[in-house]
């Protein structure tokens, strides 16, 4: 069990930056989630068609995979351990492909915060960019989340 407290509400502040451990995605990866939950387009199980149809080196991986990945990083970072509250919703862009082998990371900004009617919580907006190793943005995010506050 992970023991690095998460940061309360009043411990964010906008324009306050936190960065990522990174994880390379596998083939294990790519297959158990395409095979999971049903991902059966060619553009993510058909090499010989990617290589044919697309302009890509390889797989690409699902945008949904890469998503859950960065979200698997971002709940390690340990910021939200014991405080998260919810999960408010989310606005993502896709910005590139990430294949089989690419490893990721996310640099997490607070992006604005509010008060909410309950004095045990409070609402976080954060700004996820994922990173590829050549330091390139894949993926932008604005996430929303339910945080509790100190005096709770």
């Amino acid at each position: 069990m992970m023991s690095t407290k998460g940061r309360h509400f009043e411990e964010f502040h906008v324009g306050q930056t936190f960065q990522t451990d990174r994880r390379t995605l596998t083939e294990a990866d790519h297959v158990n989630f395409t095979t999971s939950y049903g991902f059966f387009e060619p553009l993510f199980m058909d090499q010989s068609y990617v290589a044919e149809q697309t302009p890509y080196k390889g797989r690409v991986v699902p945008g949904t995979l890469t998503f859950s990945v960065a979200e698997g990083l971002t709940i390690l970072s340990g910021i939200l351990h014991g405080t998260g509250i919810a999960f408010l919703g989310v606005e993502l862009k896709v910005l590139k492909p990430v294949f089989i082998g690419d490893t990721i990371s996310v640099a997490i900004e607070v992006v604005g915060k509010r008060e909410t009617s309950k004095p045990i919580q409070g609402i976080v907006t954060y700004l996820h960019r994922v990173q590829n190793q050549d330091r390139q943005t894949v993926m932008e995010y604005t996430i929303q989340r339910m945080i509790r506050r100190k005096a709770a």
